[in-house]
């Protein structure tokens, strides 16, 4: 298992700004902070009483009581620029709200960011429908194939529709059913013809999304390294009991140095319980770290404490991996959390969310696992972006945890090729009683069947590829990409949920293939999807 819970946004100023937003959430203290606004592309100075710190969507995000503006707002951490500073020398500056609820903030599709000013209604597919309600459940209602939603931003919901590739179709209001139209017929234009020439690169220096540069080393907070450095020993593991990991390796990866790195793994084995689920057991020697994945169901004889901010590593460290690591000790999610309560006592905090026993994704997460190791087929129902739902019986090799997303990688035999699924679009997912031979010099890791499509983003959406960190800067203000993809359905979908602000220029294929997409989706979006 391949795992990625830092998020594309970290950086190395992340640590120091969580640690900070820690003590002053844990003690109550108003902050000050220059933020970025992206929306607006205007930075300015923010004084928060904050409430809560969470990842959401793989970035790190701080609500609490804006008081230069009124009102909660939700701080993207990876936004604020330069010093993060108290606001006063007093020991405490506010106390937060009783009835604050965090869940509140998280998981909010992107047309649900802000107040809500109106109510959207939109007819999906019947392959689509379950999947709209398995995502979306407490964002909208799905009735009879309309999806109800509230909306906050008109323009993001006309992009989730039309990623949907024509499974989607918007019925009301009327300005959402314009914009829909407008796309499209934005989208056809620019990619008839020939290609334009876009602006030349901008010089390094400037570029307004580079990374800070810190004045010295920080040392990363607890809890934003511990899960990640959690999965890494498992992954490392691999299928033996034990194993040796040179501490120059983890000191590298996690930005430590070694009396850092020693008192995480202290951490660590604080996790060492029995109850048929995995516990780790690290020991720093000389230039090693011995590393032993078994069970210690005794080496506690009283229940340690934890402070909150361990608390909430292990919490965190559920919320991404815990799935994973129930379904290779054959236990239920809920038992692992239900074990570490009864060692640690119950974890009060608001801030982190309730791990979903028996979800949808944890069935998936432990039929895909078993087969990965009995090597067994596995049939899926799988509902890819663009495509129809289809069934497919592969081979499954691996699974990574790539925010927000799980995947498994696989050898699909009835497309024969190596394909990689998201499991939250996976409908169901049966283990077959057919074994499989591991395919020489396969690494599912690696995947191969990929190509590379140049996209110009204009200057109204660059910002948002730009702080992706792999897009480059223009001198107009617009964007050049080279986004690799394996389905070219998948990027005309993409593509279609920029509105026109996204443009292919090579490969000319696929470039024909967008426009002649968005001419046909105009014309089927007139049709009622029931009627398709």
């Amino acid at each position: 298992m391949r795992v990625n819970v830092l998020g594309s946004d970290y950086s190395p100023e992340t640590p120091g700004r969580l640690t900070k937003l820690e003590g002053a959430i844990s003690k109550q203290r108003t902050v000050k902070f220059n933020y970025w606004t992206i929306g607006r592309d205007e930075t300015a100075e923010r004084t928060v009483n904050p409430y809560a710190l969470f990842s959401d969507n793989g970035a790190w995000y701080v609500v609490g009581l804006d008081l230069d503006r009124g009102g909660e707002r939700m701080f993207r951490v990876s936004r604020i620029r330069g010093d993060l500073r108290f606001a006063t020398r007093r020991e405490r500056d506010f106390r937060a709200p009783e009835d604050f609820d965090p869940s509140v903030f998280r998981g909010r599709p992107p047309w649900q960011i802000g107040d809500a000013v109106g109510e959207a209604r939109v007819e999906v597919a019947p392959d689509t429908a379950w999947w709209v309600e398995r995502a979306f459940a407490d964002r909208g209602e799905l009735d009879d194939g309309v999806f109800t939603t509230a909306y906050s931003d008109l323009g993001q919901l006309a992009s989730w529709t039309l990623r949907q590739d024509g499974r989607a179709r918007p019925l009301e209001p009327r300005e959402l059913v314009r914009e829909v139209d407008r796309s499209l017929q934005l989208v056809a234009q620019r990619h008839r013809g020939a290609a334009f020439e876009p602006a030349a690169e901008a010089p390094l220096e400037d570029d307004p999304e580079l990374p800070e540069r810190p004045a010295a080393p920080l040392a990363p907070e607890r809890f934003a390294v511990l899960q990640a450095l959690l999965a890494y020993l498992l992954a490392r593991c691999g299928d033996e009991p034990r194993v040796d990991v040179p501490a120059a390796e983890l000191e590298e990866r996690f930005r430590l140095d070694r009396e850092q790195l020693d008192e995480h793994i202290s951490l660590l084995n604080l996790v060492n319980f029995g109850g048929g689920c995995y516990a780790i057991y690290a020991k720093l020697t000389g230039d090693n770290v011995h590393v032993e994945k078994e069970l210690f169901g005794d080496t506690f004889r009283r229940p340690p404490r934890l402070t909150p901010l361990e608390a909430r590593a292990i919490r965190l460290a559920l919320e991404f991996v815990g799935p994973m690591i129930a379904a290779e000790a054959h236990t239920p999610l809920e038992r692992v959390r239900r074990k570490l309560e009864e060692t640690f006592g119950q974890f009060e905090l608001r801030e982190t969310p309730e791990p979903v026993a028996g979800s949808e994704e944890e069935k998936l997460i432990r039929a895909l696992s078993d087969a990965i190791g009995k090597r067994r087929l596995v049939e899926i129902e799988y509902l890819p972006v663009g495509e129809e739902m289809s069934e497919r019986v592969v081979e499954p090799y691996s699974l990574e945890r790539r925010l927000p997303y799980w995947y498994v990688h696989t050898w699909d035999r009835t497309r024969d090729g190596e394909r990689s699924f998201r499991l939250d679009r996976m409908r169901r997912a049966d283990v077959l009683k057919e074994r499989f031979e591991p395919r020489a010099g396969f690494d599912p890791r690696e995947l191969t069947d990929v190509r590379s499509a140049r996209i110009w983003f204009s200057p109204e959406v660059a910002r948002w590829r730009l702080e992706r960190g792999a897009a480059r800067l223009l001198v107009d203000g617009a964007a050049l990409e080279e986004a690799p993809f394996g389905s070219a359905d998948w990027l005309v979908g993409e593509v279609l949920s920029y509105r026109g602000e996204a443009v292919v220029l090579s490969p000319d294929d696929l470039r024909k293939r967008v426009a002649k997409r968005a001419s046909e989706l105009r014309r089927e979006l007139k049709t009622p999807a029931k009627s398709r």
